[in-house]
């Protein structure tokens, strides 16, 4: 959950275009191995978290993880039984939207069978297909 948000309720947006791709962060940067979204989703806070803590899981006490999205966008939910009118609900939970091509995670610091390991277990907890990438050393 963000600290401070300039703007507590937000549209939510509409699919500009159904095609369209992440053109910021879809390179790795940090790391030495990466987990790469295939599919475009919102993804919210608790999922990202279960998905950390999958990673963390195979680390031990070595290596290091970089989250490369930020859940900032709020989702408002109305009430069951609530009437219509009366304004917008109240900010529920927050969501990352995310585009093919973007870099969720990234580690390093661990071989790379355990990062495939890692990084795949956690793509699982995501709802979009993603793919193991490894840095290319060009």
């Amino acid at each position: 959950m963000p600290k401070k948000v300039k703007h507590r309720k937000w549209h939510k947006g509409r699919g500009r275009n159904r095609a369209s791709v992440e053109t910021r962060a879809t390179e790795i940067n940090f790391g030495s191995f990466g987990l790469k979204s295939l599919g475009t989703k919102w993804l919210t806070a608790r999922q990202l978290e279960s998905a950390r803590r999958h990673i963390i899981r195979y680390m031990k006490k070595g290596g290091k993880l970089w989250i490369r999205v930020f859940p900032d966008k709020p989702v408002t939910f109305k009430g069951s039984e609530v009437g219509m009118g009366g304004g917008k609900g109240g900010v529920d939970h927050y969501v990352y939207p995310v585009k093919p091509g973007r870099i969720i995670f990234e580690v390093d610091g661990l071989r790379e069978d355990i990062a495939k390991e890692a990084l795949e277990g956690a793509g699982i907890k995501l709802p979009i297909k993603t793919k193991f990438v490894k840095k290319d050393n060009t």
